[in-house]
């Protein structure tokens, strides 16, 4: 089932069907388990019951206690499915509701994980079974975004007019589909040690992301990618015979869809193009320090400098009440949009991935507007306020974009906000949603969606650490 399709069938409709009345009351008043249970949970870390059992302890609100055990183990209890191929570790990774890997999604799902995996060999492990996993999916198609763990299965995408193939289950070229593999392997490294994911497999997806990079600057005409559907949705499809409207090169990498799966409006999407040049001097650097490849390391250096360069002369634009902000897209000639989607990367997660510092001004400006009616896709209502995005409507608010907007806050007060405004956007299910209405939080979509719950769990674990007042 695709993400579309499931929040027809079981968003604003069967929420109700989902959670009665009475069970949501129960869950506020009572705080149910929830959780699957021990026996059929598909993974256990010691590290994440360790951790969750102290923030338990020492975190004096009961219902975030209860949230914080549902939510931040959900990618391991209910998405993950590990095995030993052939002596080595391998890890497929579902988003929860929908039987496919993202290689975006399987990356943030794992990644709050990866502090913990010098506690715990056999989390290790895993993590290390999902870089392997991703190095096999994109050397499979670096221009796909979501596979089946079956490589001969045909899904129902299969007649999308672009270069599909078993075993993909979408073929929406995104830039950070390869930026995510390489900024898990590139934490996993620093915090492990733990060179053996990265053999010659790694350095060939790396050699293949650095070329479908420089194919997307285009260059040289459109490239080889270019994607249809026969479909109503018009977020579901590229404009242009599948090559998108047309662009001016200028060192910018094209993305035909956004980190949200629905196409861009304008093919430089500039927080990816950031994300970009992070992930090119990470790879630079594993490229340099262990598979000893300078050249190869110089290549990846020279093209992140290129497309930095070229953020900084396309990417701001003089807002008339916010100064230099970024803009969401461009298309060289001189064309913006101004908006942000919840989705990672966006324009608000910036200084998450490393790819500005929080008080760099421009972004400030940015956040400003973004966090504000200036902003399409910032919704404000009775229940609730935060950013969404096309994917799933107006008026419809992620709890990807409020938990991005805590961490990257640099204000208390703001912070304390964030967490207030998730604890009473679970609708008494215990869990995060990707997107709750504005006036109604018993409105959701997607009830298990993995990526959404984990990355909470991320969020209060750094408040817990870094500023537990707040949790109070």
């Amino acid at each position: 089932m695709n993400r579309r399709r499931f929040l027809q069938s079981t968003g604003l409709v069967g929420a109700g069907v989902l959670l009665s009345s009475s069970l949501a009351k129960a869950a506020i008043s009572s705080f149910p388990t929830v959780r699957r249970p021990i026996s059929s949970r598909n993974f256990s870390s010691s590290a994440i019951e360790k951790a969750i059992a102290e923030f338990k302890a020492n975190v004096k609100n009961p219902e975030l206690g209860w949230l914080f055990e549902n939510c931040f183990p959900n990618t391991l209890d209910t998405t993950v499915f590990f095995e030993i191929k052939n002596g080595i570790p391998d890890t497929y990774v579902i988003t929860g509701d929908i039987d496919a890997m993202w290689l975006r999604d399987s990356s943030a799902q794992v990644w709050p994980y990866v502090n913990f995996a010098a506690q715990d060999e056999h989390l290790r492990q895993l993590i290390a079974g999902v870089i392997n996993h991703q190095v096999s999916c994109v050397l499979k198609d670096p221009y796909a975004n979501a596979f089946y763990n079956d490589p001969t299965k045909v899904g129902e995408w299969a007649h999308d007019l672009t270069k599909m193939q078993p075993g993909i289950h979408e073929r929406k070229w995104e830039i950070d589909s390869l930026c995510y593999p390489i900024r898990l392997s590139y934490h996993y490294w620093k915090i492990t040690g733990d060179t053996s994911p990265f053999g010659s497999q790694w350095k060939e997806s790396v050699k293949l992301t650095l070329k479908t990079f420089k194919e997307q600057q285009r260059k040289d005409g459109d490239g080889p990618y270019s994607f249809q559907r026969n479909t109503a949705w018009a977020t579901d499809g590229v404009p242009m015979n599948g090559y998108g409207y047309p662009v001016k090169p200028v060192g910018l990498i094209c993305s035909a869809f956004r980190p949200s799966d629905d196409a861009t409006v304008y093919s430089y999407l500039i927080p990816s193009n950031f994300f970009a040049v992070v992930s090119l001097k990470q790879s630079a650097e594993m490229i340099r320090q262990i598979a000893k490849d300078d050249t190869l390391a110089s290549e990846l250096t020279t093209l992140a400098s290129e497309v930095e360069q070229a953020l900084r002369k396309h990417a701001v634009i003089n807002h008339p009440d916010y100064g230099k902000i970024y803009a969401y897209e461009v298309n060289g000639f001189g064309s913006f949009n101004l908006m942000d989607d919840a989705n990672v990367p966006s324009l608000l997660s910036l200084p998450y991935l490393n790819a500005v510092p929080e008080n760099d001004p421009v972004y400030q400006n940015t956040r400003k507007m973004l966090l504000s009616t200036n902003n399409p896709f910032f919704f404000k209502g009775s229940a609730g306020e935060g950013i969404g995005g096309p994917h799933a409507g107006k008026n419809m608010i992620w709890p990807l974009g409020i938990i991005m907007r805590g961490l990257t806050s640099m204000d208390n007060t703001e912070i304390r906000f964030c967490v207030k405004s998730l604890q009473n956007s679970h609708a008494g299910t215990g869990f995060m949603h990707e997107s709750f209405h504005k006036d109604d939080v018993k409105k959701f979509s997607r009830p298990w969606f993995a990526w959404a719950n984990t990355i909470f769990g991320e969020f209060l674990w750094k408040v817990y650490k870094e500023k537990p007042s707040l949790l109070a």
